[in-house]
């Protein structure tokens, strides 16, 4: 998962970007060319962006990337990575390096997730 600033994630456009907000339905969406899906996090206590990314990622195929935004923490960003997230947009005066040692505290699940579906004792040794 990639980790940036509030700065960056207004610096950098793409082509196609869609912003949801946190309480619509993805499966009524149009996501014919979209690129980019920001999904919001109004506050750190409001999780429904994980579930709209694990619908938008595990049942409605979503390839491109998907944007977590708003209140986001660094406890968050793992589970953010197993729904289906790409990129994360730290809020203000959250270190970036400490993000990155979340994802080296969690190195392996035994459940699978949005990305990596097999359960671990289903895996190839």
């Amino acid at each position: 998962m990639k980790i940036i600033s509030a700065q960056e994630h207004q610096a950098v456009e793409s082509p196609v970007v869609l912003t949801l907000a946190n309480d619509a339905d993805p499966r009524t969406l149009d996501l014919k060319g979209v690129t980019r899906i920001d999904l919001q996090f109004p506050k750190f206590t409001d999780g429904r962006a994980y579930s709209q990314a694990f619908l938008l990622r595990r049942r409605l195929g979503f390839a491109g990337e998907l944007r977590a935004t708003g209140d986001v923490l660094i406890d968050q960003l793992v589970q953010m990575q197993r729904t289906g997230f790409d990129v994360a947009v730290l809020r203000e005066g959250v270190d970036a390096s400490a993000a990155q040692r979340q994802f080296e505290r969690f190195a392996g699940f035994y459940q699978g997730s949005a990305v990596e579906t097999q359960p671990h004792f289903a895996k190839a040794a």
